[in-house]
């Protein structure tokens, strides 16, 4: 219970209100009594008020007024504090009733979260989100060119729609049948047909007939009535180009990933790139700014590269939270620990640490799937917890694995712990009610 001397837990306010409301009641009690007995029947006093004169009635008035006020007042600071209390006696709540300890169904804000990577890593995060009542806006990396996407990039001219469909899936309210239809890829002898994936041909074809790629996506958004945004990084695929550790320059992500030495710098050498303006509003907006998991040079970085976006997240108050991998990848983070992850994003970022916490999981995957992995050269990532807080991230560490047959994250869990972290903070940034306010509250850091 030593929860109840923080600041900012918002307590004292309730304690204030109720003891406020005593006071009102036993004034306005006194009001409609005569002060020489203790009380009055409801029939004493309604035949006061039917023979007194105007004067003395509207003390009367006046005085059921404050009454009514301070038991009401009274009633809903005890709830308030009700609530509370229950919320710090029991930690186990889920993250939906964590939020509504805190505040009422009419006046909880609807928190604006932006989830920022590319289709896999991000798609997962957005599966645990989409359950909660919650303003979703993923902003994705456009860089692939391998794939159905590198075809539809290079044949149509627009950016690579893989990632973005994944997400997409990700966020529908029906996944289960909307994923079998929009991930459907066509097989045997059909022509230029073969390879390509139902679900980037719907999205390229609705971007033709709107002639904005941006708008087609919002198309078919609506086809699949999905929770949420899903917004390009930009509206123009761009290549990336990396310099090796062996000092090769190499273009586009597939020769990238496919090139045996280690990454040293990441850069986007297509010109005139300009983020989404309805990304950039996104960030600007947040309350819970989310970055991956995800391959960290080809997912995560490229969105950093997109000039404005590294920017607006510096200057944001959200909560930001770095979600480490559960495993290395090859060519991109070998043998990485979970703040050497941190440590390459930040190496490409002109901009001091910004995430809050980096999210790690502890939970070893069972032997054989580890042995599938060492023998693709992928090994599990370490929590080396002083180094991240040397980084500037608070390490939150968990089990977070899903139980499957690869080293993934469960999104159920994912989405819970950051809910978690961010009820623990909602008394500190909550200066007004969201609900009442034309302006966004933005989360202090702590």
């Amino acid at each position: 219970m030593y929860k109840i001397f923080l600041p900012g837990i918002r307590i004292k306010r309730w304690i204030f209100l109720s003891i406020f409301s005593i006071f009102a009641f036993a004034i306005g009690f006194s009001f409609i009594t005569d002060p020489r007995l203790i009380s009055n029947s409801v029939w004493d006093v309604w035949t006061r008020l039917t023979t007194k004169n105007i004067s003395e009635n509207a003390i009367l008035l006046i005085g059921l007024g404050i009454a009514i006020i301070g038991v009401t007042g009274l009633m809903y600071g005890v709830n308030r504090l009700i609530n509370i209390f229950t919320f710090l006696a029991n930690p186990a709540l889920t993250p939906k009733q964590l939020l509504k300890s805190f505040l009422s169904e009419k006046t909880a804000p609807t928190l604006k979260v932006v989830g920022l990577g590319g289709g896999t890593g991000l798609s997962t995060v957005l599966r645990g989100l989409k359950e909660y009542p919650l303003d979703i806006s993923a902003i994705v990396t456009v860089s692939d060119d391998g794939g159905s996407s590198g075809r539809l990039r290079s044949c149509l001219n627009i950016p690579p729609p893989g990632d973005i469909r994944n997400c997409m899936v990700a966020l529908a309210q029906e996944e289960s049948v909307m994923e079998k239809i929009f991930s459907h890829r066509f097989t045997g002898d059909c022509g230029e047909l073969h390879g390509h994936n139902l679900g980037n041909l719907i999205i390229a074809g609705l971007g033709q007939i709107n002639d904005d790629f941006y708008h087609g996506i919002k198309d078919a958004s609506q086809v699949l009535a999905i929770r949420g945004r899903v917004l390009p990084a930009t509206n123009k695929g761009f290549v990336l180009q990396a310099i090796m550790n062996d000092g090769t320059v190499v273009e586009g992500e597939t020769a990238i990933t496919a090139h045996p030495a280690a990454i040293d710098k990441l850069s986007i050498i297509t010109e005139d790139i300009q983020a989404l303006p309805e990304s950039i509003d996104a960030i600007r907006e947040a309350d819970i700014i989310i970055v991956g998991p995800g391959s960290v040079y080809t997912s995560i970085i490229p969105n950093f590269l997109v000039p404005g976006i590294s920017e607006e997240i510096a200057k944001s108050k959200a909560m930001k939270f770095f979600i480490c991998n559960v495993m290395t990848q090859p060519g991109e983070s070998d043998d990485f620990s979970a703040s050497a992850h941190l440590q390459a994003v930040l190496n490409q970022l002109s901009i001091p640490n910004p995430f809050d916490y980096i999210v790690v999981n502890i939970q070893k995957p069972a032997a054989d799937i580890l042995e599938m992995y060492r023998a693709n050269n992928q090994n599990f990532v370490t929590a080396d917890i002083e180094n991240c807080i040397k980084l500037g991230s608070k390490p939150v560490l968990g089990e977070f694995l899903a139980e499957a047959h690869l080293a993934r994250h469960n999104p159920a869990k994912l989405a819970r712990v950051i809910l978690e972290k961010v009820a623990e903070n909602m008394g500190k940034p909550l200066e007004k009610n969201i609900a009442t306010t034309p302006k966004r509250r933005k989360y202090d850091r702590h």
